[in-house]
């Protein structure tokens, strides 16, 4: 009998990363471990000792050694907690949060490790919801649509602040020290996978969604770029690369250097890099067309395969074999839908419900949960807008924030809760009906990421908003199962892997038995609120009423004396 192989998958996420090992024959998880960022989201200040360093509204920047540190901790931890040998993994793979991207030198050191740089903003990791560079996203779009560039239909129309090139024309404009020394711009993805093969390379998924690149066209022309600053020009060729790797290739081996770091053999295959969304979509099983996949945790990123590619307004792209070889892969999302409720429950739930969650031993989330679920639709009188960290899809607008109206003083917090979630429900909605309007159809949403895992309330509800069955992944860390998918593939059949990534989901992703079907007498007073909603979202959306804008322009013309820029 042949002896087990494994591979390793690692996920960067907002707040933490996690280490998952894998049984290669049949996608069972013999372990997890999970490192929390010391430094967190850095959205306030710079770390200590450089807390005097305030940062403007909507910064969020992260320190480029915890991504080393999770290297070092969790996956030696995975290996050890499931207690094999480190030579029975025969392959690893990551993805990462996107566009999370940073500024190094040649030799990829990020320009924040360097003592000269430490206390500039500029020189740190600029993560996904990083989103001060709005102005730049505007530029971006006036400047495509005043050339008629043809890339940005394949957006939706707009390129969002969370993208790369407005946080690269962000640095270029408040620091141009610091984008003159920064040799390179890369994705956090691609960084971490030049520390372990010690070869830089950049993935077509991330090049694709973020930073506007197709096999056929390569990058946006270089008047493009001049157009927006004539010192940015060149930012493709001086700071990026312009060859691009394909998903399910090898990035390289493991280096000695990283051997140590991991505890893992010298000389494995190492997968080009991925993204934390679009990785999910095989290890839930969804391979074909037809099937949504909402990855649902803090954000929440919605993939769906075509055999086309047709204009979709509010999408967030569209890239060949940007999620599986052979399809065009789609990409939507909304900016936040577990930080909402993450955020109601820190700052607006009154004690009596977090003592109420520490008398039962249970958490304030989960009480919210059994007393909102106690409600029927519409019963709460309230109606939300779920842009408390802008909107991603369809709108592309990161200057938007949430609403919430119908409330009088009998409103109670469960109530509140509810709303949200309803709200989110509907975000997801307009998706599935931009994606139909666009000709890709929708027929089956599978869900993963934590919120599934974790409120039955919440996939009730999503089910009756959208009227469609939800089922949901196997994996309570899809995102690592399907890196550790991936690092199967290029590890190839000889190793005991796989040859392509639709053999290794046939294999290593699974779904659960439970399925949420759409309740009819919810389904139909959700069409109701439904139809509200819209009105709401086009009014403060679509520029019927700047009252949205207008509080978010005060808001940050106070906060801006005590910023630090550069």
């Amino acid at each position: 009998m042949a002896e087990p192989r494994y591979t390793i998958g690692v996920d960067f996420g907002t707040e933490s990363a996690r280490a998952v090992l894998v049984d290669v024959a049949d996608g069972r998880e013999l372990g997890t471990e999970v490192y929390e960022y010391r430094n967190g989201v850095i959205d306030e200040h710079l770390p200590s000792p450089d807390e005097d360093v305030v940062l403007g509204p909507d910064w969020a920047l992260q320190d480029p050694n915890d991504y080393l540190e999770t290297f070092k901790r969790a996956v030696p931890g995975v290996v050890a907690k499931a207690g094999i040998r480190a030579e029975q993994v025969i392959g690893i793979g990551i993805d990462f949060t996107a566009c999370t991207m940073l500024p190094t030198t040649t030799d990829g050191t990020p320009l924040c490790f360097l003592e000269g740089y430490r206390r500039r903003p500029h020189a740190w990791v600029k993560l996904w919801k990083h989103h001060a560079a709005q102005p730049e996203a505007d530029d971006v779009n006036r400047v495509a649509a005043e050339m008629g560039e043809d890339w940005l239909g394949r957006y939706g129309g707009k390129i969002s602040s969370e993208w790369f090139f407005p946080k690269a024309l962000q640095i270029l404009r408040e620091a141009p020290d610091i984008y003159a020394a920064a040799d390179r711009l890369i994705e956090a993805a691609d960084w971490v996978v030049w520390q372990l093969t010690g070869v830089e390379t950049r993935n077509n998924c991330t090049a694709g969604y973020k930073a506007i690149w197709s096999a056929e066209d390569g990058f946006p022309r270089r008047e493009f770029f001049a157009a927006l600053d004539p010192a940015f020009a060149g930012v493709v060729d001086e700071k990026m690369s312009r060859s691009i790797s394909r998903l399910g290739e090898a990035a390289g081996h493991l280096t000695a250097r990283a051997a140590e770091w991991t505890g893992l053999r010298e000389g494995i295959a190492v997968a080009v890099a991925n993204v934390d969304a679009h990785v999910s979509a095989p290890a839930a099983g969804v391979i074909e067309p037809g099937t949504l996949v909402a990855i649902m945790g803090t954000s929440t990123c919605h993939i769906i395969l075509s055999d086309s590619a047709p204009v979709v307004p509010g999408a967030c792209g569209v890239v060949k074999d940007g999620v599986i070889p052979g399809f065009f892969g789609y990409e939507a999302g909304q900016s936040a839908v577990g930080d909402i409720f993450a955020w109601f429950v820190e700052q607006a739930v009154p004690p009596l419900y977090h003592e109420k969650a520490r008398a039962r031993g249970v958490t304030v989330h989960e009480v919210l949960e059994e007393e909102a679920a106690a409600l029927r639709p519409g019963e709460s009188g309230l109606l939300a807008l779920d842009w408390w960290n802008g909107n991603r899809s369809v709108l592309v607008d990161a200057d938007l924030s949430g609403l919430m109206i119908g409330m009088t003083l009998a409103t109670r917090p469960p109530e509140m809760y509810r709303a949200l979630i309803e709200a989110t429900a509907f975000g997801t909605r307009t998706i599935i009906d931009a994606f139909e309007a666009g000709g890709i159809r929708v027929e089956r949403v599978v869900t993963c990421g934590g919120l599934p895992e974790r409120n039955r309330l919440l996939m009730q509800i999503y089910a009756d908003v959208t009227g469609r069955a939800l089922r949901v992944a196997a994996s309570a860390q899809t995102p690592a199962l399907g890196s550790a998918m991936f690092g199967a593939v290029v590890a190839g059949s000889t190793a005991g892997g796989y040859a392509s990534i639709k053999e290794a989901a046939a294999h290593m992703a699974h779904l659960r038995d439970v399925v949420y079907e759409p309740i009819e007498a919810n389904r139909l007073v959700y069409n109701v609120l439904y139809r509200e909603y819209v009105r709401l979202h086009d009014l403060f959306g679509r520029g019927g009423d700047p009252a949205i804008k207008t509080l978010k322009r005060l808001r940050v013309a106070a906060k801006e004396a005590t910023a630090v820029r550069g």
